[in-house]
C-alpha cells in the first residue's frame, strides 16, 4: 500500500513548542514497520513555525500574526524540525529527504509533474520523503490549514491508496469533548456533508495552523481522489498499521467516493484559489448538475469580484450556496455585460462563460 501520513503540529511539540523528539522517535518506529512491510509512506510533517518560536524568544501566548515574522521563524524552525526528523529516522535506518512545496507547486502544470516526477524517485529509491509547505518564502500569508490541503493534494499526486492525518484528538467527534464528557467519536464517514462540516469547528491549538475542520476539507479533496483518508491520534499505539489494516475505532474514516475527479478537475476544484462568484438562475443549476453542460450567459444573474479570463471563479445558486467550480472564458466585466443575454441576443459573440471541460460539479 502507498499513503500519506501527515502529522500536525500539536502533534510534533511540547507545550511550549519545542520539538517532542519522542513523538518523532514513536512515529519513525511505526514508519520502518511499514516499510518493512512493503509499504510506501510519504510523511507531511508540520512544526516549522511551532518548532521555531521557543528559538526567537516567542511562546504560543506571544505568537507573532504579521506573515513577515511567521515567515521568518518557519526558516529557523525547519531546519530544527529536519534535524529532528533526519535523526530519528536514521536511527530506524531509513533515509529523510526534505521536500518543500506550496499551493503554487499544484496550480502550475509543469510544476505538478516535477513535484511528482521528483516524490515517485524517492520512494523508488527507498527514501522517507518529508513534506512541508515552504513558508518560508510563501508569496502569501501562512494559510490557515495548508499542510492538511497539501497532504491530500500530494496523495492525490502520487497515486496513494490511503491518507493518514494525525492529531491530538482520536478523530471527528459528535460534540466539542472540551465541553461534554458525553462526546463520542464518529468512526465511518460516507459523505462529508454541511452538518458534519459544523460539528469540525474551527483551530484546535495554538500551535497549531488547522483544526479539524482542516482535516475534514482535506478528506474531502481525498475522496474526490478516491483515497481513503483516517483521522486518528498521533499518540495512539500502532496507530498506522491500525489505519492501514482498517482496524475498527483506530479514528474517524472518511471513505473514497466512487466517483473521481480527473487530475485536472481536482486541481480546479481544490488547488486553485477562487477570484470571484458568478451567480446562476435556477435553470442553470439544473442544467449544470446534469453535468456535461457548459455555462452560458443566459443563465447568469450577476457577479461577484474582479476576475480576470482562465481564473477560477465559484459558481453559486440564487440563495449563495456553492454548487460548482471553475476556469471562466471571460473577465468579471465581460460576464456582467453578457449576464442574462442569450446567444440570439449576443451578435455573433460567444456566450460560453464555462466550458464543460473546465467546470468541477461539487454537491
Amino acid at each position: 500500500m502507498r499513503l500519506v501520513v501527515k502529522i500536525g503540529s500539536s502533534s510534533l511539540t511540547d507545550d511550549d513548542g519545542v520539538i517532542a523528539s519522542e513523538s518523532i522517535h514513536k512515529l519513525s518506529i511505526e514508519l520502518a514497520e511499514l516499510r518493512s512491510l512493503g509499504h510506501e509512506v510519504v510523511v507531511v510533517s508540520s512544526g516549522a513555525v511551532a518548532s521555531g518560536l521557543p528559538l526567537l524568544g516567542f511562546d504560543a501566548a506571544s505568537r507573532p500574526t504579521d506573515s513577515t515574522t511567521l515567515q521568518a521563524v518557519s526558516a529557523v524552525g525547519q531546519a530544527r524540525l529536519m534535524q529532528t526528523w533526519n535523526e530519528q529516522l536514521a536511527g530506524q535506518g531509513l533515509v529523510a529527504g526534505q521536500v518543500l512545496l506550496a499551493p503554487h507547486d499544484f496550480m502550475v502544470r509543469a510544476q505538478y509533474l516535477f513535484a511528482r516526477g521528483t516524490l515517485e524517485r524517492l520512494i523508488e529509491l527507498g527514501v522517507i520523503p518529508v513534506v512541508n509547505e515552504n513558508d518560508a518564502v510563501a508569496d502569501d500569508e501562512i494559510r490557515f490549514g495548508d499542510n492538511d490541503r497539501i497532504a491530500a493534494l500530494v496523495a492525490h499526486l502520487i497515486s496513494a491508496d490511503l491518507l493518514v492525518l494525525l492529531t491530538d484528538m482520536p478523530g471527528l467527534m459528535n460534540a466539542d469533548p472540551r465541553s461534554t464528557v458525553q462526546a463520542s467519536l464518529i468512526e465511518e464517514i460516507i459523505e462529508i456533508d454541511h452538518e458534519l462540516e459544523q460539528l469540525a469547528g474551527g483551530a484546535g491549538s495554538a500551535r497549531g495552523s488547522g483544526g479539524m475542520a482542516s482535516k475534514l476539507s482535506a478528506a474531502k479533496i481525498a475522496a474526490w481522489s478516491g483515497v481513503r483518508t483516517v483521522i486518528a491520534a498521533a499518540s495512539r499505539a500502532e496507530v498506522l498499521r491500525d489505519a492501514v489494516n482498517q482496524v475498527p475505532g483506530v479514528g474517524t474514516t472518511i471513505h473514497a467516493r466512487d466517483n473521481q475527479l480527473s487530475a485536472r478537475k481536482l486541481w480546479i476544484a481544490f488547488a486553485l484559489p477562487s477570484a470571484g462568484r458568478i451567480q446562476v438562475d435556477a435553470g442553470a443549476v439544473k442544467a449544470l448538475s446534469q453535468g456535461g453542460t457548459s455555462l452560458l450567459a443566459a443563465g447568469v444573474r450577476s457577479v461577484d469580484g474582479q476576475f480576470e479570463a482562465f481564473e477560477a471563479v465559484e459558481i453559486v445558486d440564487e440563495s449563495g450556496t456553492v454548487i460548482a467550480k471553475g476556469l471562466t472564458r471571460l473577465n468579471a466585466q465581460s460576464v456582467q455585460e453578457l449576464a442574462g443575454r442569450r446567444s440570439s441576443e449576443l451578435a455573433g459573440r460567444s456566450g460560453e462563460i464555462v466550458h464543460c471541460d473546465d467546470l468541477v460539479i461539487l454537491p
